[in-house]
């Protein structure tokens, strides 16, 4: 059975779609491009995609991962053109390549996620950035399905800062500033989310933003000696893990 590893975007609107409508869209894509995928055993036989590290309710990405079993050799490109096809707008696919050897959630070390925060003041954010990265240690609250959990928010960041300032215009007139927040989080259990960090921004530092931030999952991967993710699919490319 060959294996081909997938990456695709959530963008838009599909950024509200949970992973279960996800994977009945990408199940019903698979059948509409006629790709051979394989099926498990047994009395209830279902299709072989399975996912990986896959993003929030709510929260966009450029970086989402799944792999599917097919019955027969396809072509990595042109599995990627009839499924990207086939999936809705905001569901794009962006890389397709054939699995070599190795688990690809396994190389799924990290994240880089950017958060916009609109009518957010730059100066609070540079100061409650400074703060929490001076922390040895952020406590923060997550209510989860085994009750309210409390876990540190700190150590997992790899890096954390405040790349732009750019402001929402109208016209040639700049009327609302917005901070952007770009961050490094290192997997690990319990997982670390963008929403914690916030969390643990307003907590050393007093730091909330007026309006709900936009999150969007830039990469994620191995993490490189920079300390930010690297392509997971290089391996592959190359022929085999290292």
């Amino acid at each position: 059975m060959q294996r081909l590893r997938v990456r695709y975007a959530k963008r838009g609107r599909l950024r509200f779609t949970s992973h279960r409508d996800i994977s009945r869209a990408v199940e019903r894509a698979v059948r509409r491009a006629g790709i051979p995928v394989a099926y498990s055993a047994g009395f209830s036989p279902h299709p072989k995609i399975s996912y990986a590290g896959a993003a929030p309710t709510g929260v966009a990405s450029e970086a989402e991962y799944l792999e599917i079993g097919v019955n027969r050799p396809c072509d990595p490109r042109r599995v990627r053109d009839d499924l990207d096809a086939s999936l809705p707008p905001g569901l794009d696919v962006l890389d397709v390549v054939e699995a070599r050897d190795g688990n690809l959630a396994d190389r799924l070390e990290g994240s880089m996620w950017e958060l916009r925060l609109p009518g957010a003041d730059p100066g609070e954010a540079e100061r409650a950035v400074k703060e929490f990265l001076s922390a040895d240690l952020v406590e923060v609250e997550r209510l989860t399905k085994k009750g309210m959990r409390r876990f540190d928010a700190r150590q997992a960041v790899r890096s954390l800062a405040v790349v732009g300032e750019p402001g929402i215009t109208a016209g040639q007139e700049t009327v609302q500033p917005c901070v952007i927040l770009r961050m490094v989080v290192r997997h690990e259990t319990p997982a670390v989310r963008p929403d914690d960090v916030l969390m643990g921004l307003r907590l050393v530092a007093g730091f909330a933003p007026p309006s709900p931030a936009a999150v969007t999952r830039l990469a994620q991967g191995p993490l490189d000696a920079t300390g930010e993710p690297a392509d997971p699919f290089a391996f592959d490319r190359a022929g085999g893990d290292r």
